[in-house]
Parts: C-alpha cells; sequence; structure tokens
C-alpha cells in the first residue's frame, strides 16, 4: 500500500492512496515499497496517478526517459535491456498501443515533437554499436527518418557533426533543436541546430565558469525564449538565451545536495519541474519573470521511495500531467495536478 505523508501548517495529516502496482521486476528496488512526500509547508501540486497504465507489464527493462505527445495523446517510453522492445508506446489514459526497436541501441533521452503534418520522435543514443552516439528522428511508428552525428563512432567534431553520450533533446514547434552533448563523454556543450540540422550556435566546454558545463544532462525551453540546462555535474541550471546563445544566469542554491538531471516547465510556465536522480525526488520550483533569472524558489517537492531513481521526465502540454521514467524502479509513473 503506498501511502503519502503530507505536513503542512505544524500538523501532520496522512492521506492514503490506493494500492500501487507491483511493477519492480528484477529490480533491487523491493516489490512492495512505501511511497512517502514530505511536503513540511509547501504546496500539494501533484498526486500519484495510480491506475497509469493498465498493465506495467510491459515494463521489462530500465526505463530510462519518456516523452508525451499531447496533440495525439500518446506517451512513448525508452528502456534498455537485452531482447526487449526499446520503445513502448501508450495513450494518455494509459493503454498500450504498441512497441518498436529498429536501430535502436542504447537510448538516453526522447522527445515527441507533434504538429498538425508531422508527428516524429527523437532518440538520443550513447551505444556502443552501429547506431550509437547519434542524434535520432523517427515516425511515430518507428521507422527511421534522419540521423544525426556519425553513427557508431565518438567524437567532438563539428564538420560533420559528432557525439559523445549525446544526454537529451529539446524540439520547439519551429522545428530548431537543442542537444545536450554529453553524459559523461568528451564534450560538455549545448548545441543549437536549425530546422535544416545546420548549427545556429554552440555553448559549453568542460569547467565550472559560466556557459561551461559537466555533464549537461536536460535542456527546456521557455515561453520567454531562454534555455534552460540541467548542468547535472556542477549541481546547477544554466539559463540562455535562445536566439543568441548569450549566458543569462544560473540557480544552484536548490541543488547544493545533488544536480539536477532533468528539467521541464509545466503548461501554464508557472513551475520548473526537476528531477535529482540519486535523492528519488521530484522538485517544483517558481519559474522567474521574463527578464530576470533571480533566485531558486523551492514550491513544492514529492520524495520517492529509496532507489527509485527517477531519470528523465515530460510533461503533457494539454493535461499538465508529469510522465517521470524511474531507472531504478524500472517503471514510469505518472502524477496529475492535485486537483484534477
Amino acid at each position: 500500500m503506498a501511502r503519502l505523508w503530507v505536513c503542512a501548517a505544524g500538523a501532520a495529516v496522512l492521506v492514503a492512496l490506493a494500492a500501487l502496482h507491483s511493477r519492480f521486476r528484477g529490480s533491487p528496488v523491493l516489490r512492495s515499497f512505501t511511497f512517502q512526500t514530505a511536503w513540511r509547508t509547501e504546496e500539494i501540486l501533484y498526486r500519484l496517478d495510480v491506475n497509469w497504465p493498465e498493465y506495467s507489464e510491459y515494463f521489462s527493462g530500465a526505463t530510462f526517459c519518456v516523452a508525451v505527445d499531447p496533440l495525439n495523446g500518446l506517451v512513448y517510453v525508452a528502456q534498455r535491456g537485452d531482447n526487449i522492445p526499446k520503445v513502448l508506446v501508450f495513450t494518455e489514459d494509459g493503454y498500450f498501443l504498441r512497441a518498436w526497436n529498429h536501430t535502436v541501441d542504447t537510448p538516453h533521452g526522447i522527445f515527441a515533437a507533434s504538429a498538425l503534418h508531422e508527428q516524429s520522435v527523437w532518440i538520443t543514443d550513447v551505444g556502443s554499436g552501429s547506431y550509437g552516439h547519434t542524434v535520432k528522428k523517427y515516425n511515430s511508428f518507428g521507422d527511421l527518418v534522419q540521423v544525426l552525428g556519425t553513427p557508431g563512432k565518438k567524437g567532438t567534431g563539428l564538420n560533420p557533426l559528432q557525439f559523445d553520450n549525446p544526454a537529451e533533446l529539446y524540439v520547439e514547434d519551429t522545428g530548431d533543436i537543442y542537444i545536450v552533448d554529453g553524459d559523461g563523454g568528451l564534450n560538455n556543450r549545448l548545441i543549437k541546430l536549425s530546422p535544416d540540422f545546420q548549427i545556429l550556435w554552440l555553448r559549453g566546454e568542460n569547467g565550472t565558469g559560466p556557459a561551461k558545463f559537466n555533464i549537461p544532462h536536460s535542456v527546456t525551453v521557455d515561453s520567454a525564449g531562454r534555455v534552460w540546462v540541467a548542468d547535472r555535474g556542477n549541481k546547477r541550471i544554466q539559463v540562455f538565451d535562445k536566439v543568441t546563445g548569450e549566458w543569462l544566469g544560473a540557480w544552484s542554491d536548490c541543488f547544493s545536495e545533488e544536480g539536477p538531471s532533468s528539467v521541464r516547465f509545466s503548461p501554464d510556465g508557472k513551475y520548473l519541474i526537476v528531477a535529482q536522480l540519486r535523492l528519488s525526488r521530484l522538485v517544483f520550483v517558481a519559474a522567474p519573470p521574463v527578464g530576470s533569472i533571480g533566485h531558486c524558489a523551492v514550491i513544492s517537492t514529492i520524495q520517492l521511495a529509496d532507489q527509485v531513481l527517477p531519470h528523465l521526465l515530460d510533461v503533457s502540454g494539454e493535461t499538465g500531467a508529469v510522465y517521470v521514467a524511474e531507472i531504478g524502479a524500472r517503471q514510469v509513473q505518472k502524477y496529475v495536478p492535485w486537483n484534477s
């Protein structure tokens, strides 16, 4: 039975949730575990949807990333393992639709780009095989459409473009692409590409100063034209102007215990939702106003069970639901706005 502890205004309120599905197959995490959230005086923003998905048995590997296509109501999950489907497709209601595996080696990040004329799924692949060290574009049925990088060969080159453990990407409605490269590899950089895959600007190298990175792990863009990067190894989030690539500032005071592993904004733009992998924690941070970066202010947190390890997350632009890929628990869980 999952339990949620809520402490507010000096009083303890016990909120009972329905039983969680038993989802840990072959994982060191116990199949029956206690789910706890320490709210203190924080706002309660989200609650766990214990009925998503309908059948968790489809999670047969380590679930590294998740992407939402709100236009078509689809959720894509990429997992790692031998002799298993690498990409699973669900509806936002939790029904399993299909799986595919073509040309996917070792997925790390995933993004669903959806428009009226095209639905595509982008995957960053960090494998050492013939499809590794690439960023790949698929259609929704798993047909390979585009490959960026030099398949099977890591590198630092820009012409042709090469990657080394590309961590994640974000694709705007304009078709502009932001890639964080890489997850512990040769490169520590943020690259912006045009819709025809030309480099518009590049920022970063290994280091601790402004616009330098130590494992840039996740990237997102807000409605004010700012690019937010989870600089995981440096325990901070760095912010850039999306047009010029100019460094705008950084947040570090919220991440003294552990750096951020994933960043996404709520649909209304009020909150930046952050995953902290080894702390097994989700953090909801107040988004700063236009023209200011300011300081990091935590509004709410969700403390998951030990060793759940939330790696990357995504948010539905339609419903506001947060989907979290948990590599320790080997599952994806869905959180919905508290009042939904």
